[in-house]
């Protein structure tokens, strides 16, 4: 008899760090679903996203492509139909495909969009949602309002009860898909839950889950005044506090929703049968190095949750610590799944059975700025010459050339530059750095200054 071909249920979450997990040792995270699901599977305690904001970070794992490569950027732009995606191959492999959230195309819903039999993305879920609870949800104000406001400081739940909430119509909408397409052959869906991204949302239920008391202000090192953004800058340590436990609440809230989810899989048998996969598209600093964001290269904004549990073929409990890229997502699905499907090109691997990588890079063009991580150093390598439009800018908006290596081993919090301490490795990492997207880069024979400025193509 031959066997069924098994089934794929990938859940991503918008900017769920690493650090804020029960099972990566945060006794004040409170993720018993995301914690249950990788004592069932295997976590990669170490993976790097390749870009430290949402559309080239989420591009890039699904094409399989750096961002330059996948020709996705900055935040705006869409991904070109011309770029065969995971789903596509998916597809071609008889899959009955569906996405189901936010996944940054950057162009309305569309069934059949870039691979997706099924597409109910931003739009259609907002639209769907908005009509079953009758009312909108507050207005949120990014770079308009203090920050304290739209950082949610003053821990503020949503006016919705649990059941009314977007995330959870969004997963009973999926529920359902995924209770029809069962009956009629293997499927391969995607769940992107927008929590907990600011302005961290929660329902009303969980407005008192946390004291802000127990949130300590993180220490701000003494090169760190001068890349704190401007609008970070007015924040108290009270605001702080709050802003945390915002965050780690609406992460609370994350976890509910993805419990759900894959307690519908169990109650439907599907669970010895389906690859399920969690990550996020980056990390989020909670006022490490005073920044309250992602988009840069420090630890808390780079690691990333990435979990695979599939009964029978990958190992429970397992903990792997060896340095992964998000990239390696898309061709590792596709050996698990033993789909005849592989990427034309790829710069990703295979994480249960290639080779393990010796360095570790990520890019965000935006700011003209990459990171190369290799061994227990980490080097930042930025232009300084394109003033900021991403609303983070600092008191002097091109600054020129800023070279900074960190020490991770004895510097594991990268708050000391040691970049004049180590000239011959930092011109080492530079030329590892330059010949990383000279190799990958479709315009590879330019400068690394020339390879660094945004393209979209």
């Amino acid at each position: 008899m031959q066997q069924q071909k098994p089934n794929l249920l990938f859940l991503i979450a918008d900017d769920h760090a690493a650090y804020v997990m029960g099972v990566d040792g945060n006794r004040l995270a409170q993720t018993p679903n995301l914690d249950r699901l990788a004592s069932e599977g295997t976590r990669f305690a170490a993976n790097y996203c390749n870009s430290p904001v949402c559309t080239p970070s989420r591009q890039s794992i699904l094409t399989g492509l750096y961002p330059h490569a996948a020709g996705v950027t900055t935040l705006k732009t869409p991904l070109s139909e011309d770029r065969t995606t995971l789903a596509d191959l998916l597809r071609a492999d008889g899959y009955q495909t569906g996405v189901f959230g936010k996944m940054h195309f950057n162009r309305p819903g569309e069934d059949g969009m870039h691979g997706f039999g099924t597409a109910m993305t931003e739009d259609r879920v907002n639209r769907g949602w908005q009509a079953a609870v009758g009312r909108p949800r507050p207005p949120w104000r990014p770079f308009q309002d203090p920050a304290r406001q739209w950082l949610n400081a003053a821990k503020a739940a949503l006016p919705f009860r649990d059941e009314e909430m977007r995330s959870y119509w969004q997963v009973e909408q999926a529920k359902m898909w995924l209770a029809e397409r069962a009956k009629h052959g293997h499927f391969a869906m995607w769940l992107s839950i927008q929590e907990p991204h600011s302005p961290f949302d929660f329902p009303t239920g969980d407005a008192g889950r946390y004291d802000t008391n127990r949130f300590r202000t993180p220490q701000v090192g003494p090169e760190d005044q001068w890349q704190i953004p401007l609008i970070f800058r007015d924040l108290s340590d009270s605001d702080k506090q709050g802003i945390a436990a915002a965050y780690y609440t609406s992460a609370a809230y994350l976890d509910r929703s993805m419990g759900r989810m894959l307690d519908h899989l169990r109650a439907l048998k599907l669970e010895e049968n389906t690859l399920v996969v969690y990550m996020a598209d980056h990390g989020y600093s909670l006022g490490q190095h005073g920044r309250f964001e992602k988009h840069c290269f420090y630890e808390p904004a780079m690691r990333v949750p990435l979990i695979f549990r599939q009964p029978g073929k990958v190992a429970r409990g397992q903990i792997v610590r060896r340095q992964t890229e998000s990239v390696d997502v898309g061709p590792t699905i596709l050996h698990l799944l033993g789909s005849a499907s592989r990427f034309d090109r790829t710069h990703g691997r295979n994480l249960f059975g290639g080779p393990a990588r010796e360095e570790i890079f990520s890019v965000y063009l935006e700011n003209e700025e990459a990171c190369l991580i290799w061994r227990e150093w980490k080097l930042i390598y930025t232009t300084g010459l394109r003033k900021r439009t991403d609303g983070y800018e600092t008191g002097d908006p091109t600054p020129g050339r800023i070279v900074r290596l960190y020490d991770r081993r004895h510097d594991p919090g990268e708050f000391h530059n040691v970049a004049g301490k180590h000239p011959a490795l930092l011109q080492t990492l530079t030329r590892r750095l330059e010949a990383r997207f000279q190799q990958t880069h479709p315009e590879g024979a330019l400068g690394l200054d020339e390879l660094l400025r945004p393209r979209d193509t």
